[in-house]
């Protein structure tokens, strides 16, 4: 669990997980929202995506990246363990594309780190 800092923005996680992400936005608006409303926020979020989604639609979020769906064909695979041919079925996978933004601030991120 993350403490409380002065600047939120110098955190340093190598891996963000849900709880983590409740926890930075709790941080930023204590004063305004308690940790059960971003709690709520965060599942509303979350849990309206996988709908979206789960009905075939996209989910395009201006500067971060879009959502989507992508179908993948029945194929033959590989068991690891015995070697032997498996069916892998035909299936529909999320897909996340990043937005613009969101690519030029990555990349500027580790131009910077690495000068």
């Amino acid at each position: 669990m993350l403490t409380f800092v002065e600047n939120i923005d110098k955190i340093s996680i190598m891996t963000m997980n849900k709880t983590d992400l409740v926890e930075r936005l709790y941080l930023r608006e204590a004063a305004d929202l308690s940790h059960e409303d971003v709690t709520t926020v965060v599942n509303t979020v979350i849990s309206e995506m996988i709908n979206v989604l789960g009905s075939g639609s996209r989910i395009e979020i201006r500067g971060f990246g879009s959502f989507s769906l992508a179908h993948r064909k029945q194929r033959m695979g590989r068991n690891p363990k015995t070697g032997g041919a498996v069916v892998i079925p035909e299936k529909y996978v999320a897909r996340f594309k990043s937005g613009k933004d969101l690519k030029e601030r990555v990349n500027d991120s580790f131009e910077k780190s690495s000068s």
